[in-house]
């Protein structure tokens, strides 16, 4: 009741007669009653609860009966729906339905680097206002430590879970991001583990386990090496216990999809021309790993066409995933890709044509409305028929009911526990802050300049825009626990820092603000200079046409060069390459430091860098190109160079140019030496054949000097362990990466120039060593497509590369 509604209730006639006295109590009791329901309501609406299904008086359905198993209780929710129904739960926003108690769900939510407000399912109105913003992916990426990446994937998810019991987050979150990162410019390589097939293959692996699954054993796993760690839960169930899920994690955006707007060509309208040779060993195989090793539930169709087909349009692309590749989790479009078929890619005469083409291709859920707009007229002109949307709805409710989401009250569920308390923890700011000082690569150090004494230092100035930005996070970030810049990671080190901006914004377009920056540059005795790009200059619908760095801000760097007391330190911020050559040749440049978009703890790491309290052990995890990269066409999908028209290929694997700073390249404040202590010098594999066909098949493959992968089943036997020590021969304790590359042993067409086989990051004490091993399977690590697209073997001599170290195994047959 509001006030006027309490008023005309007291003065109401029948209650006239009641004695002054008695009317006064009634009253006094009618207020508190009340303010107790006003206050509860308040209560509500500040800590919401997540709707859900077979709620009395529902909870009857066969659906609701947990006993049963999911294929069975999927069956029956879809028999119990009308056409109009079914038609409602193929957009994201799904509606609810009150006569069968099934309320809304918000199937978009993000969580690339932590809990992000892209998506409409997610909110910070509740009782949780922000969530742990770990460094963007492309930097944690630069530590090459498989635990860290689980160990982050599994923060996000409990902060995802107590969002979810908060009422401010659904279940599915569309993450990771596993396109590889083939092209400099593109304005989404940020979001990506890099440019090698083998490293984001391999975090998809890392982040959908970690983030789907929680162990129930509290086991603390190390990521750096010396103890700290997340605690994992492993979930076991009695029913249907492998297919049971914590979150849903989707593996996007699938696929050869890298290109936002250049030219002509925008990722809505563009068609990916891709040769079979770069659809296996480049576009294909993170999705691969993420669907049969990781176990993904969701995995999204892209915007562009592949080789003149839709993504999400594509038959015989989606329906490998399911029958080559196993996969039993749902399909979603990229926002509006559904409508993109029709729209911007001509593709059908009709929106019809369209929504039918995407169901049958295997699109189970259109995020967006397009679906919801043009199926029941699709349906009505016969193109959609029930089976094709049961088929969509059967895989999206068996997601659903993997999650839980039909098992009853989640407030009496396994994950009931975790709530506001789990979120922005100082486990989850630590271990944000310690993938900062595992990503942040030295890419430059002249003479040791690096680290410095503050002991030594009355004044340092920090100049440049990016210094100043609270909590640089990049693409798809949330809400920060705490608001940190850069330069606020110097304060607890320096009783005097003086800043300027320089530029107005990081496309400085002015020299307005050069005579301060220089002004505090001639009085401090160090200047530390952030440089590089922001979200105004790469981001989702944004690529690059320029490697060099925006505007002006060469003739900063240079300016404040030319009349600092000392060498300067040029820090860079963003997460695509950037060509600094001029910084690299300059003396008066002395260190260069890529810090991408670090989060929130960005500003503490990277001090704790400069002045020597961290040891930088960074890899680059993408080629740094020159500005004469531009000219090749962001368009062209070839992975293989073509040197008789003059393209030069792409990534490391590829690429016959001379890139400014190599794929693995990063400096330390230590040095180290390995060294291969065993491995072996020949490996012989036998081919699954009658012995009359291994006969004239062994004189083919002698012929051709190679194996075709899927003809020698003995493979998993043959995988082999490189046992390594790695020395630290420098006087600081420092983490080292090691790469371990393969060369095929001939000149067989399409052959990488090398390829990464194996990686590992170990901790190693000063004048310690310590020794580590790596395992290699021979056709799935030392193999590469064919131009047929089937992946071979070759035979021969291989060459391992292991820093300065060759060593040769043979392979025979």
């Amino acid at each position: 009741l509001n006030i006027s509604q309490q008023t005309q209730l007291l003065d109401n006639q029948s209650y006239s007669l009641v004695p002054t006295m008695t009317k006064n109590i009634h009253f006094l009791i009618l207020f508190i009653l009340l303010n107790i329901l006003e206050f509860n309501v308040n209560l509500t609406k500040s800590n919401p609860q997540p709707q859900f299904p077979c709620q009395p008086p529902h909870h009857k359905y066969t659906f609701c009966n947990k006993k049963l198993s999911i294929s069975t209780r999927v069956h029956s929710l879809i028999s119990l729906l009308t056409i109009d129904e079914k038609i409602l739960y193929l957009s994201d926003n799904t509606t609810s339905i009150p006569r069968l108690g099934l309320p809304a769900y918000e199937w978009w939510s993000e969580s690339l680097h932590g809990i992000g407000t892209n998506g409409p399912g997610i909110n910070f109105n509740g009782p949780i206002k922000g969530a742990t913003s770990f460094p963007q992916v492309i930097l944690t990426a630069a530590a090459f430590n498989r635990t860290l990446w689980h160990s982050i994937a599994s923060a996000i998810a409990v902060e995802a879970r107590a969002m979810y019991n908060t009422g401010q987050s659904g279940l599915t979150f569309w993450a990771p991001n596993i396109n590889v990162f083939r092209d400099p410019r593109w304005g989404r390589g940020q979001e990506t583990p890099g440019e090698d097939p083998m490293v984001v293959s391999t975090y998809a692996i890392e982040y959908v386990t970690g983030f789907q699954e929680l162990n129930s054993k509290a086991d603390k796993e190390s990521s750096n090496g010396h103890g700290f760690g997340n605690t994992r839960r492993v979930l076991k169930e009695d029913d249907d216990a492998g297919d049971k899920l914590m979150l849903s994690a989707c593996c996007k955006h699938f696929t050869a999809y890298d290109l936002e707007k250049w030219g002509d060509a925008t990722r809505y309208n563009f068609n990916a021309v891709v040769t079979k040779q770069d659809m296996e060993d480049t576009f294909q195989a993170p999705f691969r790993s993420c669907i049969q090793q990781a176990k993904a539930s969701c995995l999204m169709c892209s915007y562009n066409s592949v080789n003149g087909v839709p993504a999400c349009a594509d038959k015989v692309l989606l329906d490998k995933v399911r029958t080559d590749w196993g996969f039993d989790g749902y399909i979603t479009s990229d926002c509006d890709a559904v409508a993109t078929i029709y729209e911007n890619q001509n593709y059908t005469k009709t929106p019809e044509d369209a929504v039918a083409l995407a169901l049958k291709a295997g699109t189970n859920i259109n995020c967006g409305t397009y679906m919801l707009r043009h199926v029941k007229s699709a349906f009505q002109q016969g193109s959609v028929l029930e089976e094709d949307l049961d088929r969509a709805l059967q895989y999206l409710f068996s997601v659903q009911f993997r999650l839980g989401l039909f098992d009853g009250n989640p407030a009496k569920g396994q994950f009931a526990k975790f709530g506001p308390q789990d979120v922005c923890t100082s486990n989850n700011l630590e271990l944000a802050l310690d993938a900062a000082r595992q990503g942040i690569v030295l890419l430059k150090n002249d003479q040791k300049f690096l680290p410095l004494d503050k002991r030594s230092i009355s004044t340092l100035a920090i100049v440049g825009p990016m210094a100043n930005v609270s909590s640089p996070g990049g693409t798809y970030t949330g809400v920060p626990c705490k608001l940190k810049s850069i330069r606020e990671g110097f304060h607890r080190h320096m009783n005097r820092t003086l800043y300027a901006a320089g530029c107005l914004d990081v496309g400085c377009n002015s020299t307005a603000g050069f005579p301060d920056a220089t002004s505090i540059a001639k009085e401090a005795d160090y200047v530390i200079v952030v440089a590089g790009l922001d979200l105004s200059q790469e981001t989702e619908d944004l690529d690059r046409y320029s490697l060099l760095l925006p505007g002006y801000q060469t003739n900063l760097v240079t300016t404040l060069a030319a009349v600092s007391k000392k060498p300067i330190i040029l820090v860079l911020t963003g997460g695509g390459p950037v060509d600094v050559s001029f910084a690299e040749k300059d003396p008066r440049i002395a260190s260069i430091l890529w810090v991408a978009y670090p989060g929130e703890t960005g500003g503490k790491a990277l001090s704790e860098i400069i002045f020597g309290y961290q040891n930088p052990g960074g890899k680059l995890p993408m080629t740094w190109y020159l500005e004469s990269f531009t000219k090749v066409p962001m368009t062209n999908m070839n992975m293989r160079a073509d040197p008789p028209n003059g393209y030069p290929g792409r990534t490391y694997r590829f690429y016959t140019g001379d890139p400014l700073y190599g794929f693995g390249h990063g400096l330390s404040y230590t040095s180290f030496s390995s060294q291969i202590l065993t491995a072996p010098n020949r490996l012989s594999l036998s081919l699954g054949k009658s012995n009359w066909k291994r006969s004239i098949l062994a004189q083919e493959h002698s012929r051709l000097g190679y194996l075709h992968v899927d003809e020698v089943p003995s493979c998993s036997l043959s995988k082999f362990f490189i046992h390594i020590s790695v020395t630290n021969d420098g006087d600081m304790d420092g983490n080292h990466v090691l790469l371990l590359f393969s060369r095929v042993p001939q000149n067989i067409q399409g052959a990488p120039l090398k390829q990464l086989v194996g990686f590992n990051r170990v901790h190693v004490p000063a004048r310690k060593s310590v020794e580590t091993s790596l395992s290699i399977n021979p056709c799935e690590f030392l193999s590469f497509s064919n131009d047929q697209g089937n992946r071979i073997l070759a035979l021969g001599e291989h060459t391992l590369i292991l820093d300065d170290i060759e060593h040769i195994v043979s392979i025979e047959m």
